[in-house]
């Protein structure tokens, strides 16, 4: 089942300095602030000293709907006009997998479907318009 979608700004580096701006300017409540630093330890892919201070992903809330936010990692490229995607949040694999599908048709995987320490769903996805989607499968109340 579709749990809800959001906007999810996507910044080049500047993400704690965002995350503070919209906490005070859009009087926002931050939920969770996770760097890429706090991401567990791989041996295959140590995290340069650049990006452990970079937002791997902010949850603010703002009234009643939720804003995302996240830095690139060092080196990916960031475009302006496509700093804005949407979050799609689900709570059932398959059903990840069945709007994933729908999604991609006439359009481009950004990164595939795939299992990730935060969700056993995720993927990104430029649909044939243009947009954007992180498509994210909560196995519990996270974000």
């Amino acid at each position: 089942m579709i749990l809800g979608i959001n906007p999810y700004l996507v910044l080049n580096g500047n993400g704690q300095e965002a995350v503070k701006f919209y906490e005070n300017a859009l009087d926002a409540k931050v939920e969770i602030i996770q760097t890429f630093g706090e991401m567990p330890e791989n041996p295959e892919f140590s995290i340069p000293v650049d990006a452990k201070d970079r937002v791997l992903h902010a949850h603010l809330k703002v009234g009643n709907t939720d804003l995302m936010i996240s830095d690139t990692f060092p080196g990916q490229p960031h475009q302006i006009g496509s700093q804005v995607t949407i979050a799609i949040r689900l709570n059932d694999v398959e059903k990840s997998k069945e709007v994933f599908e729908k999604l991609q048709e006439g359009g481009q995987i950004v990164m595939p479907l795939q299992e990730t320490f935060w969700s056993p769903s995720y993927g990104q996805v430029t649909d044939k318009f243009g947009v954007e989607w992180q498509i994210s499968t909560l196995v519990a109340d996270n974000s």
